[in-house]
């Protein structure tokens, strides 16, 4: 499980290309062959969920999310 500051930075980058891609949540489930309620917890931010879903929504901007240390504040 990745942190919240992370996944937020995770779901703003696909809201935003999503966006930019002129794609509804539902176009992007769709060509990404993700479920629609996934995408719209990706979205928001939510913490739990299956990184090889994140990475395959990524994908369709050429990204992969990949792992690192957790910063210790």
């Amino acid at each position: 499980m990745y942190n919240i500051c992370v996944m937020n930075t995770i779901a703003n980058f696909i809201k935003q290309k999503r966006k930019e891609a002129g794609l509804t949540q539902e176009e992007f489930a769709i060509r990404s062959g993700l479920g629609l309620r996934f995408v719209r917890e990706l979205e928001q931010g939510k913490e739990t969920v299956r990184m090889d879903k994140v990475n395959q929504a990524l994908a369709m901007f050429g990204m992969v999310a990949v792992p690192g240390r957790k910063d210790e504040k």
